[in-house]
Order: structure tokens, then C-alpha cells, then sequence
């Protein structure tokens, strides 16, 4: 359960301390981790000791010892030397690996009950009694985070987004498939939604700057119990495809900011086609040629300002209206009228959400 490179890491510790080579193995005599290279030539002697009754013994001026998970014989630590000293420092290294085999067997078992949250795999009587026999707190307020880096090949963004959160225990982080991570953040009782920007700006840049460009992060609202998180995952969840949808220049999007989005994400394709159909009569906004997309855009941006919508495009005013008359005269919208303005806006939106589906079918 422990990695090779966990354990290569305990073993330079402790003899950086202590000055005693180490080496583990497993029971069949393949040399996991070490300091000294020589440890090879003993392997006939481990597989000699992991069938004899003694959990230690001395041999060829080198200890052995045997370090269990909960009776079963998971490793055979070495420590070279067989004075007092090197004793003492060979139980206390089988004791440290002991207790790293009982943390990572927790934190699996976390993991796994973290996971079957999220998908609301557990029946509401099951979440609370794992919940305290794992000694999670039920009652704690706290987010999901969902982050998605493209084109991820290996798996250090987890290790890193991990090692940023690995001081607080009441954080879980782990993965429900291969594109995305996901934070259970604990929150303070002052924690807002300004602070949920701030951690989110936080675990982007412990990605480094080039993954940093590909990434996207979401996260839902804040809930006050347990049985709520898979919520607060759906929502961002959800958050994270209307982003991708309707929010392409950001990288961080909140469930709570996704405004229409949300709704006409949540449409059926069908009832989208008959609302299209009816505003543009069998057209499309990708009829439109690249001019009078640009002046739509920049006129809803200038929240259907006449005057400084020109100014920007460096067009004459005149020749604005005019481009906004041939368009009502196309598609019977007139965008300098509210109403019209909105209706035209929702549809636009409507055309990218059955863009997206369409591209997901795929």
C-alpha cells in the first residue's frame, strides 16, 4: 500500500538521524527501499526468516525485523549492524513503518468513503456511522472543488494539489475519474464566497504556470453537513461544463455566478431546436457574417449603448444604426428595445449550449 519512493523517503530520513543503514523488503525478498546497495546478498536469509517464528533475529551481523498490517507479515526491514545501538534504531524504523502502513490504510479507507459520498453511493444511515467511525466530522461546514487540467498524462498535479492541503486533516482530496481532482474543502465559520476565489487562485497556482494555463477549476456552494456534499459536487459539477460553455475566458466559476446559463443548461435539445426555429426562422446565428456578430457582441457589452458601442468599434454612429436596422429587418429583433435585446441574448446562448452537446456526442 505504501510506495517504494514513501518508503525510500522514511529510510534516507532515519538514517540521516541515526547514521544506520536500512533496507525493506517485501516477503518474497525483492528489496523495496534501501540505503546500502549490499542489503541484496541477504536475501536468502529474509526468505529463511519471514517462514520462522521469530518476529526479529540477528544474522551475519545484520537485524531483521518483521513489520505487520494487522497480522499479516507486510515487510522485512534490515538495519545493518548488531550493536545495542543499531538495535534500538531498527525497532524504532520498523515502528515508524508500521505506523505509515496504519495512516495509508486510513487514508484509503477515507478515500474510498469520500468517493462513494460525492456519487451518493451510500444510504444516509451508512454515510453518518462511517463518517464517525472515520472520525469525520458531520456537522463541519465545507465546498467542492472540481479541478480538470487538459491533457494530464501523470498524476504530480494530485500529489501537488495534495501536499498543499496535507496539514489540515479535515481537507479530502481524490479523484472520481482520470480528467478531474477533487477538493473537500473544510471551511472556517467566517469563510465566504470571496474566500472560495482566493483557495481556488491558490490550488491553480500550485500547479505551476504551464499547467496553470490549461486548467479549470469550479466549485458549488457551501453546505453545512455531510449528507450535503455530494450536492455542493453536483453543483460543481455542473458549474464546470456551463463554464466551458458560456464562460470560455475564465478559469474559475463559481455554481453561484452561472446566472440563465444554469437554466438553459438544463433544457432539453429538442425544446432549444423548436425555440431557435421560431426566433430566427430556420436561420442561424452562424449565418451572420464576422461584422455583424462583432457589433452584437460589442453592443450587448456596452449594455446596448448606441453612442459608446460606435466609439469602440471606431465606426460612426449612423453607421451602427444602420446595422442594427438590417438586422431587425433579418431577424425581426430590434436590440436597441430591452425585450428584444434579451430574448436575442438567451438565444445566442442557446445556439453555443447546443453547440456544446452536439460537440460532446462525439
Amino acid at each position: 500500500m505504501i510506495s517504494n519512493q514513501v518508503l525510500q523517503t522514511t529510510l534516507d530520513g532515519l538514517k540521516g538521524i541515526s547514521r544506520v543503514d536500512l533496507c525493506v523488503l517485501d516477503t518474497e525478498g525483492v528489496m523495496l527501499a534501501t540505503t546500502f546497495p549490499e542489503a541484496e546478498a541477504f536475501r536468502d536469509s529474509v526468505l529463511s526468516f519471514v517462514n520462522s517464528p521469530a518476529d526479529s533475529q540477528v544474522v551475519s551481523g545484520c537485524q531483521f525485523y518483521k513489520v505487520f498490517d494487522e497480522h499479516q507479515l507486510e515487510y522485512i526491514l534490515l538495519a545493518n549492524g548488531n550493536s545495542d545501538d543499531v538495535h534500538m534504531v531498527g525497532r524504532m524504523a520498523a515502528f515508524q513503518i508500521q505506523n505509515l502502513l496504519v495512516a495509508y490504510k486510513e487514508r484509503f479507507d477515507k478515500d474510498n468513503f469520500i468517493k462513494n459520498l460525492l456519487l451518493d453511493n451510500l444510504l444516509l444511515v451508512d454515510i453518518y456511522n462511517r463518517a464517525k467511525k472515520l472520525h469525520i466530522d458531520t456537522e463541519a461546514r465545507r465546498v467542492v472543488f472540481i479541478l480538470e487540467i487538459n491533457n494530464e498524462k501523470e498524476n504530480s498535479s494530485l500529489e501537488s494539489v495534495r501536499s498543499l492541503f496535507s496539514s489540515r486533516s479535515g481537507d479530502f482530496i481524490t479523484a472520481v475519474d482520470e480528467k478531474s481532482i477533487i477538493v473537500v474543502k473544510e471551511l472556517a465559520p467566517q469563510d465566504g464566497y470571496a474566500e472560495m476565489d482566493k483557495i481556488a487562485e491558490v490550488i491553480l497556482g500550485s500547479l505551476g504556470e504551464e499547467k496553470k494555463k490549461d486548467a479549470l477549476i469550479a466549485y458549488g456552494t457551501i453546505v453545512g453537513e455531510i449528507k450535503e456534499v455530494s450536492r455542493s459536487y453536483k453543483e460543481a459539477r455542473m458549474a464546470l461544463n456551463v463554464g466551458k460553455i458560456f464562460f470560455a475566458e475564465r478559469s474559475i466559476i463559481a455554481y453561484s455566478s452561472l446566472g440563465i446559463g444554469r437554466l438553459i443548461y438544463q433544457l432539453p435539445i429538442p425544446l432549444c431546436k423548436m425555440f431557435i426555429k421560431e426566433i430566427f426562422e430556420g436561420k442561424s446565428p452562424d449565418d451572420f457574417d464576422e461584422e455583424t456578430l462583432v457589433t452584437i457582441n460589442k453592443f450587448f457589452e456596452n449594455s446596448l449603448n448606441v453612442s459608446e458601442t460606435s466609439r469602440q468599434l471606431y465606426i460612426h454612429r449612423n453607421t451602427l444604426v444602420y446595422r442594427l436596422d438590417k438586422l431587425q429587418k433579418s431577424t425581426g429583433l430590434d436590440l436597441r428595445v430591452f425585450e428584444d435585446a434579451i430574448t436575442f441574448k438567451i438565444a445566442l446562448m442557446v445556439v453555443k449550449y447546443m453547440k456544446y452537446m452536439e460537440h460532446q456526442e462525439y
